[in-house]
């Protein structure tokens, strides 16, 4: 899916990868998405920043209110788009855990 709107990206910095994670910090302008995406890991966020984002799925869009420092934790499978809807700039980092069988 693609949204209606054409929309600045978020800037994802990839700070280690390696086999056992992906660490990346995605810092979003106001307004800023990330694009439609699948998460293949389970996945922690620790907020930068205070916000608000939408995040569209494909159930329809819903609400996350980001509090900095307090982390959450998603289990892989997950497909969305996520905007900002802050009207100042946010942070966080994604922590993407890579599964060894």
């Amino acid at each position: 899916m693609s949204s209606q709107l054409r929309r600045e990206l978020a800037v994802p910095t990839v700070q280690i990868s390696n086999d056992h994670v992906t660490v990346t910090e995605w810092c979003f302008a106001p307004g800023a998405e990330t694009g439609w995406h699948h998460h293949q890991c389970d996945y922690i966020v620790v907020p930068q920043k205070n916000g608000e984002l939408l995040l569209e799925t494909h159930r329809g869009p819903e609400t996350a209110r980001l509090h900095t420092g307090q982390a959450y934790f998603k289990n892989m499978g997950v497909e969305h788009n996520v905007v900002n809807m802050s009207p100042h700039e946010i942070s966080f980092v994604e922590i993407e855990i890579k599964r060894h069988i």
